[in-house]
C-alpha cells in the first residue's frame, strides 16, 4: 500500500528542485570558442574543459581565456590553439557571436575584446540585470582588423562577482578590392 503521507512530503521537495535556479553556465558556440573546439574537435591537450565547455567561470575583469580561475589553464596556452583559427570574411559587417547558455542568469553586460597589449574593447552590450534566453546572439564589429586575432568574450553576471569567459580565435580575411565594389 502506498503511504500517502510519505508521498505528500515528496511533492513540495520535488517542486522546489524544479523551480530552484540551477548552475549558471554558458559559452560561445559560434564561431567556435576554444572550449567549443575542445568539446567538438579532438584538440590534443585541451584538458577537462571538453567535458564542461560551459563552466569557464571566474571573477569579473580578467583578460585570460580561462578567466584567471584555477581551472582550465589549457585555454590560456596559445600553442595549443595555433592550428584552430576560424577563417571569417566580415565583408564590412559585424560577425555574429552565438552564446549557448545551459543555465541563463541575470546579466549585467556582455563584453568583447581583441586581445592585444592593450586589450581593445570591440563592443559591450548592457542587459541591465535581465535574464537572457538559452541562446544569445551578438553582432560584433570587426572593421579595421585583419589577420589572426583572439577575441575574448565575457559574460558578466548581474548579482555575483562572477563572469563566464570564452576566447575565439579568428583569421579575418579582408575582402578583395573587387568584392568591395560589388
Amino acid at each position: 500500500m502506498v503511504n500517502i503521507f510519505a508521498l505528500s512530503s515528496l511533492v513540495p521537495a520535488a517542486l522546489q528542485m524544479a523551480v530552484a535556479p540551477g548552475p549558471r553556465h554558458g559559452y560561445v558556440s559560434y564561431p567556435p570558442s576554444r572550449q567549443a573546439l575542445c568539446r567538438d574537435v579532438p584538440v590534443p591537450g585541451c584538458g577537462d574543459v571538453k567535458y564542461e565547455p560551459q563552466s569557464v567561470e571566474a571573477r569579473k575583469g580578467s583578460f585570460k581565456c580561462n578567466g584567471g580561475g584555477e581551472r582550465f589553464h589549457e585555454l590560456n596556452e596559445e600553442h595549443l590553439w595555433v592550428d584552430y583559427f576560424t577563417v571569417v570574411h566580415p565583408d564590412h559587417a559585424p560577425l555574429n557571436f552565438t552564446w549557448t547558455l545551459t543555465a541563463p542568469h541575470a546579466t549585467s553586460t556582455w563584453e568583447y575584446f581583441i586581445l592585444t597589449e592593450h586589450n581593445t574593447k570591440l563592443i559591450s552590450f548592457d542587459y541591465g540585470g535581465v535574464t537572457p534566453g538559452y541562446t544569445v546572439i551578438h553582432h560584433v564589429p570587426l572593421r579595421g582588423y585583419t589577420g589572426r586575432q583572439t577575441i575574448l568574450a565575457r559574460w558578466n553576471i548581474a548579482d555575483t562577482a562572477a563572469a563566464f569567459y570564452a576566447c575565439v580565435d579568428v583569421d579575418i580575411i579582408p575582402p578583395t578590392h573587387k568584392e568591395c565594389l560589388d
